[in-house]
């Protein structure tokens, strides 16, 4: 942990201008103008302006016809640019791909990040209804099937600071742990979803050479009344299990 008085001896206020204005567009969903941006910083239009015309023209903003700004896809491109995020998304969106035809349900793959896990692919199903989680969206560690089968298959130590750096650091109940260890033994999470009725969680881990937990495949699985042949709950389950197992070979 850097000493408080640390970071503040190292602050770079140019970069933590520019920072705040993407934090600011990335969490607001209509576009803004340089004096609500200016606004909502507490700083003056002046020095808003410059740190605006440097992220328009390097390409991390937009300005709109209407003279507001919003958040443009570099930051998400860049991310996606990393070798080895760029690789497991090469080799998993197939496979992906396959199962939502196949399940007739959406699918994500979730990566762990500062102590939530973040979406970073997601597919939909064939049809016009899924149960669907954005790219982009942060998912708990405690209260899903994707934290559940991270966890489960986490060392104990990456484990601990997984808990750790949560926005509020938690510790595991020994009822959680129980169902940690049935996770990992079983090899698969299905449980009822705590923030959709109707939608069962079921995930499975994608592993790396070395028995590492890299990311997380899940179905946020729910009945199809529209489609009689669509496979159901169990039936699912054992597709994404063969599928997260293929994702984790290719991975070897």
């Amino acid at each position: 942990m850097v000493p408080l008085e640390d970071l503040e001896k190292y602050r770079a206020p140019a970069l933590d201008k520019g920072l705040d204005i993407l934090e600011l567009l990335a969490a607001t969903e209509e576009s803004l103008s340089q004096a609500e941006i200016a606004k909502a910083l507490d700083r003056s239009p002046n020095e808003i302006y410059r740190m605006l015309d440097r992220l328009v023209r390097r390409g991390f903003v937009r300005r709109t016809s209407a003279d507001r700004y919003e958040v443009t896809l570099k930051l998400f491109e860049l991310a996606h640019a990393r070798p080895p995020l760029q690789r497991l998304l090469s080799q998993a969106m197939p496979v992906m791909r396959r199962f939502a035809r196949d399940a007739q349900q959406a699918c994500h793959l979730a990566i762990y990040d500062r102590g939530n896990l973040v979406v970073a692919a997601q597919v939909d199903g064939p049809g016009y209804w899924n149960v669907s989680v954005r790219v982009g969206s942060r998912i708990s560690l405690i209260n899903t099937g994707s934290g559940h089968v991270l966890l489960a298959f986490a060392a104990a130590d990456e484990r601990r600071l997984m808990l750790e750096e949560q926005d509020q650091p938690e510790q595991l109940t020994p009822a959680l742990e129980e169902r940690l260890t049935r996770v990992r033994q079983q090899g698969f999470e299905n449980m009822q979803s705590l923030q959709i009725a109707g939608v069962n969680n079921l995930s499975v881990p994608i592993l790396g050479p070395m028995g590492r937990v890299l990311a997380v495949f899940t179905c946020p699985y729910s009945e199809r009344l529209d489609v009689k042949t669509a496979p159901g709950c169990d039936a699912a389950l054992q597709l994404l299990i063969a599928c997260g197992q293929e994702i984790s070979q290719r991975r070897s």
